[in-house]
């Protein structure tokens, strides 16, 4: 009778989710002794019950043990996870953990990171690798050390981005083509053949966390820059502007050419309604707005946006 490896699963969001029920299927060599996630989130409602995270919901529906922490320093935290026994702890769009907790897994901890290391380090991989314009990304697992995101990489698997994706599609496939790394990671470690390779300092980059003044769309930029940067924050935090003073969320918009050349001149932001298309100027050309969400209302298509729309006397700036 083979030895079964006990694991400790780590993770909060959607992204996790594949993961977690990947390794849950290898029943017959992997033991989830213990899903930790974050605590529930209040609704808006007060009189709604609070929201449980992707991760608890999903290790609900496995029958697995799960365990809310908001202090991963606590003392109480390292004694459950010590409790354990863990082999292996898998950790996937989790909190940064102390030594103290990565430490007690017998095997070792490893996390599943959505880029290719050492490029992305941070907080919003996905995102950043849209927004700058890559064509290639994937996923990489590694072991865990003090420094965020620098330890020995044990698989990568690299994936094409393709043109006009945005990030919650890319990051829809990341998470199952993560997930089959991660199994294949834990099969490595409980084997004792992990061959690791060391980060490349030179080649790293940072994705830094999402915030309020760098998801702000910048319409002196070149075209292809803007398009980049909606579609790698689409469809949250999403890039956003004003309209007459009120925020502007914009989820999709293309490269566009409009008939007539006098708009050459239009200042960046200018917005303008060519042939049933809304359109706003960059620094090098227009960009056609396809759906968007004003302050206080729902999203809407570009057309039903067009529908309520009413041309000031002189040009509609975005800012």
């Amino acid at each position: 009778m083979s030895i079964m490896t006990r694991i400790i699963f780590m993770g909060t969001p959607e992204f996790a989710v594949p993961s977690l029920q990947a390794l849950a299927a290898e029943k017959d060599t992997f033991e989830i002794v213990l899903v930790v996630t974050g605590s529930d989130k209040p609704r808006r409602s007060k009189h709604a019950d609070a929201e449980p995270s992707p991760v608890k919901v999903a290790a609900r529906a496995l029958a697995l043990p799960v365990y809310e922490v908001d202090d991963v320093t606590h003392p109480d935290f390292a004694d459950t996870v010590a409790s354990c026994k863990a082999d292996v702890i898998v950790v996937a769009a989790f909190r940064i953990l102390p030594p103290a907790i990565y430490e007690q897994a017998a095997l070792g901890a490893f996390n599943l990171h959505a880029s290719l290391l050492p490029a992305y380090r941070g907080a919003a991989p996905i995102n950043w690798s849209i927004i700058r314009g890559e064509r290639e990304t994937g996923v990489t697992t590694f072991f865990l050390q003090q420094r965020v995101d620098t330890g020995n990489i044990i698989l990568q698997e690299r994936t094409p981005i393709a043109p006009n994706e945005n990030a919650t599609d890319l990051a829809s496939r990341l998470a199952l083509i993560g997930a089959q790394v991660v199994v294949d990671t834990v099969h490595l470690i409980a084997s004792r053949s992990v061959v690791v390779s060391g980060q490349d300092e030179a080649l790293a980059s940072r994705a830094p966390k999402l915030t309020r003044d760098n998801t702000r769309i910048c319409w002196s930029q070149p075209v292809a820059d803007m398009h980049n940067f909606i579609r790698g924050l689409a469809l949250k935090p999403a890039a956003w502007t004003t309209f007459k003073g009120k925020t502007m969320k914009i989820f999709r918009a293309v490269p566009a050419e409009l008939s007539l050349e006098t708009l050459c001149t239009a200042s960046p932001g200018t917005l303008y309604v060519d042939q049933g298309r809304l359109c706003a100027k960059g620094s090098d050309g227009w960009i056609e707005l396809l759906s968007l969400q004003l302050e206080g209302r729902k999203p809407m298509e570009a057309a039903e946006f067009l529908r309520g729309f009413r041309p000031d006397a002189g040009p509609l700036l975005l800012q």
